[in-house]
């Protein structure tokens, strides 16, 4: 299979600050591959300098054809076009409607035929099941319509990789699904690469994959837990200190989901 990234004794820095080092991971065409970790640990670090918005310095990284270790200011436009991203905010320009956020995308990347440009934004929006919100104004949706609209921007360009960032953070559990179902199917469809960010054990035990976990300044391959383990490790962790088992099960409850 063809790797689309590649990254090689990685560290990564923001302000100066190691947050990775000696990362090693790989991506390959049409895999879908998870990221997870506290807040802080380096997802959005590592999702960041995937997409060129902080510079990697030392090892080797490579995404599709650019080398991010020699990557170019104007190379930076060039290496996007080819990436598709989903916030766990959506980032909608609330002022306009749908059609019109989409339309905003299409004519900063170049798209100029007002034939081709409609035709892509009819594609994009039927491929995620809103044909007919053209005219919606974000407001106007619910989340997991935002969130789809957010998904049909991501696809605009034709992307062979989608970085997904908390994708379903802001949503219920049945509209995390939904998008789930969705995300993989373009990724197995399209064969686009996909890397999510995720916090949620439902999400990762409802669509297994391969999970790489960010911890103590690494990057590591690591499995999905089973339900015992994380609730005996959660309920012994509360109980050795004096907590009280309905406490801890409510704990454990908003960390993992309303199912554990």
């Amino acid at each position: 299979m063809d790797t689309v990234i590649d990254f090689k004794r990685v560290s990564l820095y923001q302000k100066d600050m190691a947050i990775l080092t000696d990362v090693n991971f790989s991506l390959s065409k049409g895999q879908f591959m998870y990221l997870i970790g506290r807040v802080g640990s380096g997802k959005s670090t590592l999702i960041k300098a995937i997409n060129g918005e902080i510079p990697v310095f030392s090892g080797e990284a490579k995404v599709l054809n650019f080398n991010l270790i020699n990557l170019k200011d104007a190379q930076i436009p060039l290496l996007r076009r080819k990436i598709g991203v989903v916030f766990q905010d959506f980032q909608l320009l609330t002022d306009r409607p749908v059609r019109e956020n989409l339309l905003f995308v299409l004519k900063a990347t170049g798209w100029t035929n007002k034939d081709e440009i409609n035709a892509r934004i009819d594609e994009v929006l039927s491929i995620v099941g809103l044909e007919n919100k053209h005219d919606s104004m974000p407001f106007r949706l619910s989340g997991g319509e935002q969130q789809r609209v957010a998904i049909a921007r991501a696809m605009l360009n034709d992307p062979e990789i989608i970085l997904a960032d908390e994708p379903t953070g802001n949503l219920d559990p049945d509209t995390s699904s939904n998008i789930m179902n969705i995300i993989r199917e373009l990724s197995s469809t399209f064969k686009i690469s996909v890397l999510m960010a995720t916090h949620n054990y439902n999400i990762l035990r409802a669509f297994p994959a391969e999970i790489m976990k960010c911890e103590d300044g690494k990057l590591m391959k690591t499995i999905m837990p089973s339900e015992e383990d994380l609730t005996n490790k959660l309920i012994k962790f509360g109980l050795s200190r004096g907590y009280e088992y309905e406490l801890v099960y409510r704990t454990v409850m908003k960390m993992y989901g309303p199912k554990l």
